[in-house]
Parts: C-alpha cells; sequence; structure tokens
C-alpha cells in the first residue's frame, strides 16, 4: 500500500479505503448513535462481523437494520450493555464469550459527557463509572479473545478534554470536592488514555495493541447535557497558540478510531495517542491539540489501573 495522508477532514471511507475487514470480528460499544453508529456502518461495509452495544437496545437495533440495509451486510449482533453497571458489563461479556472464541478490534466507544453530578449503586460519580471503569472491566473481561486473534487492537476513544483534569486520586469520585462536571469529564478521559497505556504494556507482547483517540468537535447526543454557555466556556477556553475550534460531521470524527483500528501503519504499535487520523502526542502535528504529559505517563497509568482493580474488587492479570 502507498504512503497515506488524512488530516482532521478525513472521512471513515477514505480511511478504509483498501482495507479489507472480512473474517474480523468487531465489538463497538456505543452505537444507538453518533460516532459509534458511525463507526459500526463504517467497519461493515469493509466485511466486518459487528457486535453493536447500546443502553438502548430497540435504537440500537435500529441503526443495525440501517447498516445491513444500506451495506448488504447481515453479519450484524445487536446486545444490551450498560457500562456504569459492573453486572451488565459482566453479563455481556460472558454471553459474548460464549458464542464466540476471538476478537480482533475492540471500540470502546460509548460515553457521557459534562452531565449534572451521578452516582452508581457504588457510589462511584457517574462519567468516571461510565468511560473508564465500565470499559476498563470490559477489556479484562474479553482479553482471552483478544489474545486469541492477535494481531488484535483496542481503540480507547478519548477526547482532548483531558486537558481539563489529571486523575484525582484523593477524591476521585467528589464525595469532598466540589463538582466540576468538566474537571469529572476530563478525569475520565485522561483516564482513557491512561487505560490504553497500560494495556499496551501488559498486552502488547501478545499481540494485542492499544490506542486512544481525541475524535475531535462533534455535535453528536453526547452533548446533551450541554448549553450554549458551556459550548461558549469550552470555546474560550483555549489558548492563543491551539487551533481554533471546528466542528466536524459525524463521518469526519468517527474516522480517527476507524484508523487506529485498522491502519496498516499502526501494525506491532500500541500505547499511541492518535487525533484527526494521524499520531499525536505532547508534541502533536501541526493543527492539532496534542496530548498532555500526564495522560501518556507510565507510573500514573499503572497507578489507575491498580485503582480500578480496587473499584471492581478483582485483579485482572491479562498478559
Amino acid at each position: 500500500m502507498s504512503a497515506r495522508h488524512f488530516d482532521a477532514n478525513s472521512t471513515t471511507d477514505q480511511v478504509l479505503e483498501g482495507i479489507d475487514l472480512a473474517g474480523k470480528r468487531v465489538v463497538v460499544t456505543g452505537c444507538s448513535s453518533g460516532l459509534g453508529a458511525e463507526t459500526a456502518r463504517a467497519l461493515a461495509a469493509k466485511g466486518a462481523a459487528v457486535t453493536l452495544t447500546g443502553r438502548n437496545v430497540e435504537k440500537t437495533q435500529a441503526v443495525a437494520d440501517e447498516i445491513q440495509r444500506t451495506t448488504g451486510n447481515d453479519q450484524l449482533d445487536v446486545r444490551p450493555l450498560a457500562l456504569d453497571a459492573p453486572d451488565s458489563v459482566r453479563a455481556f461479556a460472558k454471553g459474548w464469550l460464549a458464542d464466540h472464541d476471538r476478537l480482533d478490534l475492540l471500540i470502546n466507544n460509548a460515553g457521557v459527557m459534562a452531565c449534572p453530578l451521578g452516582r452508581t449503586a457504588e457510589g462511584w460519580e457517574q462519567q468516571f463509572a461510565t468511560n473508564h471503569v465500565g470499559h476498563f472491566l470490559l477489556t479484562a473481561l474479553l482479553a482471552p479473545a483478544l489474545k486469541a486473534a492477535a494481531p488484535s487492537r483496542v481503540v480507547n476513544v478519548s477526547s482532548g478534554g483531558h486537558r481539563f483534569s489529571d486523575v484525582d486520586y484523593d477524591d476521585m469520585h467528589f464525595n469532598t470536592r466540589d463538582y466540576d462536571k468538566f474537571v469529572a469529564y476530563g478525569q475520565s478521559k485522561t483516564a482513557n488514555v491512561l487505560h490504553a497505556v497500560e494495556l499496551d504494556r501488559r498486552l502488547g507482547p501478545a499481540g494485542v495493541h492499544a490506542y486512544a483517540i481525541h475524535p475531535g468537535v462533534i455535535m453528536t447526543e453526547l452533548a446533551r447535557h450541554m448549553d450554549a454557555e458551556d459550548i461558549k466556556a469550552i470555546t474560550g477556553s483555549r489558548s492563543d497558540d491551539q487551533p481554533p475550534m471546528t466542528f466536524k460531521p459525524v463521518e469526519a470524527g468517527a474516522a480517527t478510531q476507524v484508523f487506529a483500528a485498522t491502519a496498516p501503519e499502526l501494525e506491532g504499535r500500541g500505547a499511541i495517542y492518535l487525533e484527526d487520523c494521524q499520531v499525536s502526542g505532547t508534541v502533536p502535528p501541526a493543527g492539532s491539540l496534542g496530548c498532555s504529559d500526564w495522560a501518556l505517563d507510565t507510573a500514573n497509568a499503572e497507578r489507575l489501573w491498580r485503582y480500578t482493580e480496587d473499584l471492581l474488587g478483582e485483579r485482572f492479570d491479562v498478559a
């Protein structure tokens, strides 16, 4: 394959041009709308067998029906998954593994953003529980199938919003400090990057590589808790040396996670942060935001892994 060049305007279909996913098994979380729905469509269009998960099964099934209609791919499977409920995650993993023994691509796409303070039955803050803990547990439980399919990949959908906060190990769940919905969102998105870093350290030698991505700014249902003042606050928080905020269509917003999941250029590499369909990091390519030091710190990544295990009351020696 000749050298490929993509940017913030590249779409899912463009990054998948020339790629055949027939025989590949994929799980995508959060497929009832937005980036998850587009990711599932794009991968199915290239022949992948896709499991679409969602809290709302009826909406997710409607997405799957439309994908089958437009792509002709009938290898689509819809299953319920509530990431903020460990019992739901365990039930999904048990059922999925009963039917499949290998997993080529896991795309941890689902999430919530800047919502009012909410707590799970365990007392965990809602954004951290949904965006990080649920995906951490899901990935750990599906690790045997990922290893069986190696070389395989895990993609965590993070956000440039991870810059709002590092993880606060002293009060992760806002039990004593005042709740700030953007700080909460930021630490959950930092956790997505750290999870990929530590997961790749543990599973990379077995041929399972992990990536974290910033999709860009896309107006999807993820932003349903945000109002005009919130958008203005985010826009105004960018420094003069950062690129201006622009909104992407869904097809471009989902492109980076599809690129991370399939790009031959990334074969054998992991623990990478990507944006605009390019490898980024603490020194980003021109026009990109880049990643904060704390989100790629290996000691921080290992600490978060142990912290999350303690929350779940279980050790996951996935290597």
